[in-house]
């Protein structure tokens, strides 16, 4: 494990322009750099490398992070491996955690264990890419579905031999226990007095898909008969590193796919993704021989605002669309897209856009149902709307459903939709939804009954203190952000999931009063669940405020993915006892930061009151996104002459400042 306080020292020492102009011919241009991006092809460049900030940030696809973040995304190092290489170029040795021993090789031998899985199957990976090079019934399988053998490179396609050892050529220690680990290799109980039981492939005659995790690693294969045969797809076995009900296939391969397009297309199968990548859909992704789970619509926001459900128009496409839906309502926040893609019940996406091209589907897509129709139309299956059981029926049908959503404007909009299809007065909806609401808050868990605060009440039970000017929080734009950051955040994820843009930022003595990043601190303990339905982007801008504030949101972040919305009395138990997934994981440092946090915001504020909403939370937050439109803008007007992309970003930075100025004018009056 690794400091958190070497972290900051070695990028403090680091120059960016000379990490990645080992990598990128960057030309001077103005006070900045500028070149080529190595992440999207461009004929003019838009990538600008900041010494001031020590930062890099592309106009063209949005990319940008620090040193870092550069040799992890250009060389694909993992983040402890990202650190060692920039150590290595500073000339400072890597230092040890100080956790206890115990817990050092708790941790090393389990980093062993998975490195020891994943690296077995990336074997098996390359061997059976070279069987598919030598088989051409495999090749021609493949194209006969339409796909290219840039395709087939770019997924890492394969072919495991009709052969019941076939491993055996890739692997000379056959009997080595981590293939049956990995579930590559399959061994039976002994018999009849054998001294140990048989031993065979898992998959045989298959093509096969491997399984990556975000970071690119092999966690997991799904093989697909080439003939007829059951079953038609063969999962890995679940393992240390592959849980099926987490991963997606194709979120690796997608990642600029979803930037780019905007929105990801959850599928049924791996043949689906590979067909709708050659047609230009990289952005699709599919659940792994599994129903669509929490988890999986979780992770997808991670990576964009929208998501569209692709299903066949069959009863089992139906059902499909019944579980992706309650798995998505605890996310479909106000801010995200939620639809549902119904295609004829005789294809899925492969054969339609095989069949009708890419024009087609892409209007099957923009036809999308909504959430907000699916929602009703799922809960008023088997409901005769002509009489009164029926209106009764749809109603005891959809309200749970509807609770499930986030509270905000969304809720509202559908609750009043249900009243019109039941006939009955919104006032009954409502007083039901938030009986039910009450219900549940006799269990522990916070929630909101009422809708969005109007802007002018934001903050109202929230006493507001006027910060010290010494201290450089509550004045002008610093009493919002003192940490430069701008754009759409870079989040990487290697035990540690933010990685903070630029130069560190020394941690200030707190000031005496409270400040606006105390409030939205404290909103945040006390309602935890609101963490999840705030926007990615706005995860990102208070991850890399300076310290105490971003390890906070930085350690909260981690906290809720791994244990889920908790009551502000643990929260502020285990911030004060550094309880948590940070406790070992190498960023200990911030534990007194954490735990004066913890004093601090409980002697400032009153508990915020059940009434407060995401809405009044994002409201808070909107001036730090202005800093961050701001900055970015600076960073353009600082480049001298830009590419089109830029100049375009330049206007459309400029169109965001004033509406973020006029919006935050209407919340209270502003200066400058």
């Amino acid at each position: 494990m690794i400091p958190q306080s070497f972290i900051q020292d070695l990028l403090a020492r680091t120059d960016i322009v000379d990490v990645v102009g080992r990598h990128v011919t960057l030309k001077k241009a103005g006070i900045n750099f500028k070149g080529l991006c190595p992440f999207h092809g461009e004929k003019s460049p838009s990538f600008i490398v900041s010494p001031s900030r020590q930062t890099y940030h592309c106009f063209g696809c949005g990319v940008h992070g620090n040193a870092l973040g550069f040799l992890m995304e250009n060389a694909g190092l993992g983040f402890v491996e990202a650190v060692k290489e920039l150590a290595q170029m500073q000339g400072m040795p890597v230092p040890d955690d100080p956790s206890s021993q115990q817990d050092r090789e708790r941790a090393k031998a389990q980093k062993e264990k998975q490195a020891s899985l994943t690296d077995v199957m990336a074997q098996a990976m390359q061997h059976w890419k070279r069987q598919l090079k030598n088989t051409p019934r495999a090749v021609q399988y493949l194209k006969g579905r339409g796909l290219t053998g840039e395709i087939a490179a770019r997924f890492a396609l394969g072919y495991a031999p009709e052969n019941w050892r076939g491993l055996a050529s890739a692997f000379p220690k056959y009997d080595d226990p981590i293939l049956v680990e990995a579930g590559l290799v399959i061994t039976q109980e002994p018999q009849n007095g054998e001294a140990e039981g048989k031993r065979y492939d898992r998959f045989r005659d298959r093509i096969m898909f491997p399984i990556r995790n975000p970071q690119g690693e092999v966690i997991g294969f799904g093989g697909r008969v080439l003939d007829k045969g059951e079953p038609k797809y063969l999962n890995s076995p679940e393992t240390p590193v592959f849980v099926k009900g987490r991963e997606l296939y194709g979120l690796y391969e997608g990642r600029s796919a979803l930037r780019n397009k905007g929105y990801a297309i959850v599928t049924e199968g791996y043949m689906d993704v590979v067909a709708l990548a050659q047609w230009g859909y990289g952005n699709a992704v599919a659940t792994l021989g599994t129903a669509c789970t929490a988890d999986h619509v979780q992770k997808l926001f991670r990576f964009t605002e929208q998501v569209v459900f692709s299903f066949d128009g069959d009863a089992a496409g139906r059902r499909a669309a019944g579980r992706a839906l309650e798995a998505s309502l605890p996310h479909a926040t106000d801010t995200r897209r939620i639809s549902f893609l119904f295609l004829p019940a005789e294809h899925d996406p492969d054969s339609y856009i095989r069949e009708f091209g890419p024009d087609a589907f892409e209007a099957c897509v923009k036809k999308a149902v909504p959430l907000s129709r699916q929602i009703l139309e799922h809960a008023s299956t088997d409901c005769d709307l002509d009489t009164a059981e029926g209106r009764a029926r749809l109603l005891a049908q959809a309200i749970p459903l509807i609770r499930q959503l986030p509270e905000g404007a969304l809720k509202g909009q559908i609750a009043d939709d249900l009243a019109t299809l039941a006939r009955c007065a919104p006032d009954d909806v409502r007083r039901r939804l938030n009986q039910t609401s009450e219900a549940g808050g006799r269990h522990g868990r916070h929630t909101q009954t009422d809708t969005a605060h109007a802007p002018d009440d934001m903050g109202a039970d929230i006493p507001v203190f006027e910060a010290e000017d010494s201290s450089g929080y509550a004045s002008t734009s610093q009493g919002w952000s003192n940490t430069r950051s701008f754009g759409q955040g870079k989040r990487w994820r290697d035990g540690m999931r933010w990685q903070k843009q630029g130069r560190p930022v020394p941690a200030r003595p707190l000031p005496q009063a409270a400040t606006p990043l105390d409030r939205i601190a404290w909103l945040l303990v006390s309602h935890s669940d609101f963490w999840e339905q705030l926007p990615p982007s706005v995860h990102d801008l208070l991850c890399e405020q300076s310290p105490p504030y971003g390890n906070f949101f930085r350690w909260l972040d981690r906290v809720i993915l791994d244990q889920g919305a908790l009551p502000q009395d643990e929260l502020i138990r285990m911030m004060r006892h550094n309880d948590g997934p940070e406790a070992n994981s190498g960023m200990s440092d911030s534990h007194q930061q954490l735990t004066q946090l913890a004093e601090r915001i409980g002697r400032f504020l009153e508990m915020p009151e059940a009434k407060d909403t995401v809405t009044s939370l994002l409201y808070m937050i909107k001036p730090l996104e202005l800093e961050a439109v701001r900055d970015e803008l600076e960073l353009l007007n600082q480049s001298g002459e830009l590419s089109e992309a830029a100049e375009a970003r330049k206007m459309e930075l400029i169109r965001q400042s004033l509406a973020m100025k006029l919006e935050i004018s209407q919340i209270r009056p502003i200066s400058g």
